[in-house]
């Protein structure tokens, strides 16, 4: 479910991605070799392998077992500062109206009540590639067309590679430690999970990262699970890839309707009131921007909204740990469940992404829940 066109968010940030397969093909009941662009087939009669060829003209071919993949054409070269040349993968659920076997896919997130995974990759030297295991979300049940919401996990990266956005701090999933980077290819909105060294094998919860996520106010029970896949995005070479292993399972059985949100509150500071850190980081047609929140009143302020225009010609585009709504210059930025208490002497930390017109400036004035902020 990879998009073939990802945007260059910045100077030196990598913009990955790939198409679709087309059509279901058949099922592999012995080793099945796919060259085809887009060709796919079943194994196990419950997943599918597609080789998704898509940023390069160059032959790529896939050698397909009963358990996973392995690549064994890869004559396709893109500079690092570009696309990958394909993302050949093994799924589970829908990807462009081509769903697997029996597939339970799509499900709201508020039904799942558990969903695995266990995933073993075979890496080889020499070549430049991230070994991407993708979770795919929707506000609505899609089965084709492009979904709002990507994770993905880069268990491996090698070459001068690196994820859609920015870092915005790192985090501890299925016991382990992860960079998280954040942003927008243009199509939809990217959260990655970057391993600090290579991972070999990973048997997961998938309800981990999708919490995660919707902890940081990218999306909320409400939306719908589509897909999770696993496979290679390569740049250059990648010959001898291989996804040894791949199982994934999603069960019902969670709230039938998603939790009740009550209208949220807010409390203005109080004493010495509030202050805001606007941190910038600008480039030709873009822009992101870190806020801190500091409380410098004597009592805790449950739920905040910080209001604030941005100059002409700013965006909002890709928004974590706030919502945010723009109406002309006007931006709102609400806490999320995790952020609404700001202690005494305490912070609450939102950001964005922007696009940029013009020159880039930043606002002048803010004001938290009615009562004017000073800047630091």
């Amino acid at each position: 479910m990879k998009r073939p066109l990802r945007a260059i968010a910045a100077a030196g940030l990598l913009a990955a991605g790939s198409l679709v397969a087309v059509a279901l093909g058949g099922t592999a009941s012995a080793d099945t070799q796919i060259c085809e662009q887009f060709g796919s087939t079943v194994i196990q009669n419950r997943y599918v392998v597609q080789n998704n060829r898509w940023g390069t003209t160059a032959q790529q071919c896939i050698n397909v077992t009963s358990t996973g993949f392995e690549i064994t054409t890869q004559n396709g070269s893109n500079p690092t500062n570009g696309a990958p040349t394909a993302y050949p993968s093994v799924f589970f659920g829908c990807h462009y109206t081509n769903c697997s076997p029996g597939t339970n896919l799509p499900i709201q997130v508020s039904q799942i009540s558990s969903a695995t995974s266990s995933i073993s990759y075979k890496y080889v030297s020499g070549a430049i590639y991230n070994a991407s295991y993708d979770i795919w979300l929707d506000p609505t049940p899609k089965k084709d067309g492009v979904n709002q919401m990507e994770i993905m996990i880069w268990l491996n990266r090698q070459g001068s590679i690196q994820p859609i956005g920015s870092p915005v701090g790192t985090t501890t999933l299925v016991g382990r430690a992860w960079e998280v980077w954040r942003g927008s290819n243009g199509s939809n909105n990217v959260i990655s999970y970057v391993a600090p060294s290579p991972i070999t094998s990973m048997n997961f919860s998938v309800l981990d990262f999708i919490n995660d996520v919707k902890n940081r106010g990218a999306i909320t029970s409400s939306w719908y699970l589509t897909s999770i896949q696993a496979g290679f995005e390569p740049w250059q070479g990648g010959a001898g890839l291989g996804v040894t292993s791949f199982s994934a399972g999603v069960n019902g059985g969670g709230s039938t309707t998603p939790p009740s949100t009550p209208p949220p509150t807010t409390t203005p500071p109080t004493g010495s009131g509030c202050a805001v850190k606007y941190t910038p980081n600008a480039w030709n047609n873009g822009f992101t921007a870190d806020v801190t929140i500091t409380n410098r009143g004597s009592s805790t302020i449950n739920g905040w909204n910080l209001t604030y225009n941005l100059p002409a010609g700013q965006q909002v585009t890709n928004v974590w740990n706030a919502t945010v709504t723009q109406s002309g210059s006007a931006v709102s930025a609400r806490n999320v469940g995790f952020n609404g208490s700001i202690a005494p002497g305490g912070t609450a930390n939102f950001g964005y992404q922007g696009t940029l017109s013009g020159a880039y400036s930043s606002p002048t004035s803010f004001s938290l829940n009615g009562v004017a902020c000073s800047r630091t």
